[in-house]
């Protein structure tokens, strides 16, 4: 669930370090050329932010795939205790009938309990794969609908960066002015919404 968090957490940290280059060398030459700037000029370079946390506690798309994979997990959990369950009672027929075999059934119960070892772990390994797979995949989802959003956002805000924060990122201060955290979770749980409604009609 920390997939979208961290990627968006990187970038915002990238971004800030970017935006500090530019700004501070950039104003120099300006200033040589005995160009004034406005510091108050809201037009010339705004910044915006939202709190990932908030969005991921709020945004209805993130909380139906966060139970989607939740389901996928039990059922991956449920299907592995049943195939364990089935190997033990066969390991205790196994060892019950131990003492009076003999050393051909041994090594024949032997061969057999390590072939169960080794389906379980291919089994286990392919279910967390698959469940890998799935959490990345719906993250990038969730990620790219995030950033098509803003995208329309901004053309009417125009914002010089929108950032990601999420507690533990290093972002000294912020004005609560330019916190967009609720508008783009209203955007983006319409925007939802309306995604669901014509896939139900369908």
């Amino acid at each position: 669930m920390k997939n979208i968090s961290t990627l968006l957490s990187v970038l915002a940290l990238v971004l800030v370090g970017v935006l500090f280059y530019l700004h501070f060398s950039s104003a120099r030459p300006a200033e040589k050329a005995g160009v004034m700037h406005n510091h108050h000029d809201s037009t010339a370079f705004r910044i915006a932010y939202f709190d990932i946390d908030s969005l991921q506690a709020k945004y209805e798309y993130f909380k139906d795939i966060s139970g989607e994979l939740k389901t996928r997990e039990a059922s991956i959990t449920s299907q592995l205790n049943s195939l364990q369950d089935t190997y033990q009672k066969r390991i205790k027929e196994l060892q019950t009938k131990g003492p009076t075999m003999n050393q051909s059934e041994s090594e024949s119960a032997q061969r057999e309990f390590a072939q169960m070892q080794r389906k379980f772990q291919e089994r286990q390994m392919s279910l967390e794969q698959e469940l890998k797979k799935s959490q990345i995949d719906m993250m990038t989802d969730v990620r790219n609908k995030i950033e098509d959003y803003l995208k329309d956002f901004n053309q009417q805000h125009q914002y010089a960066y929108i950032l990601s924060y999420e507690p533990g990122f290093m972002l000294y201060y912020r004005d609560s002015a330019y916190n967009i955290t609720d508008e783009v979770i209203d955007g983006l749980n319409a925007l939802y919404k309306t995604e669901k409604k014509s896939k139900s009609s369908k």
